[in-house]
């Protein structure tokens, strides 16, 4: 496993602490999972913005792909873009 190293303000580190200590996890394993969770979500948002523009510019099979996502997984990007 690599290392990152990391410069964040007094307050986001304290947010990070406190968030950690809930979850009673250390600081850099929740860090961690926030950003696999980031870079998870940062995926499938390019999926659906790709899947979009394909839909957009009347693509043949783009209502296949449509049909083959999932309803809760565009649930959750709706979720998340509104946040």
């Amino acid at each position: 496993m690599s290392r990152l190293s990391l410069t964040l303000k007094a307050d986001t580190l304290s947010k990070l602490e406190r968030a950690a200590r809930s979850r009673r996890v250390r600081v850099a394993t929740y860090t961690r999972r926030l950003v696999e969770d980031a870079l998870e979500r940062a995926e499938r948002a390019e999926e659906l913005k790709k899947l979009a523009g394909d839909y957009a510019a009347d693509r043949k099979d783009a209502s296949e792909l449509l049909m083959d996502m999932e309803a809760g997984q565009l649930d959750l990007l709706n979720d998340e873009w509104a946040a």
